[in-house]
């Protein structure tokens, strides 16, 4: 089970770790042990690490139109997102 890195920026940091979004979409798929991070330098800039069963699920979800939903309602800004796998 590779772990995953994903950070992004967002419009509000408190919003962003407040929301129920992140389980609400991954936890379905078998994503496990979601955490999330904020620069403290400049907290619009944050990042989660979780553990994913199966990166194809997680990667067609991200296509979804559920997980546009889910990063607007975060405040993602989608332009900003880097996913990096475990190697």
């Amino acid at each position: 089970m590779p772990t995953v890195i994903a950070h992004h920026d967002v419009k509000d940091k408190d919003h962003w770790l407040a929301s129920p979004k992140r389980e609400e979409l991954f936890g379905p798929l078998g994503v496990t042990n979601i955490r999330t991070f904020v620069n403290p330098q400049n907290p619009t800039q944050v990042a989660v690490l979780m553990d994913v069963a199966d990166m194809d699920a997680v990667m067609a979800a991200m296509q979804s139109k559920a997980a546009a939903e889910a990063m607007e309602y975060d405040g993602v800004l989608a332009d900003t997102l880097v996913i990096l796998v475990e190697a």
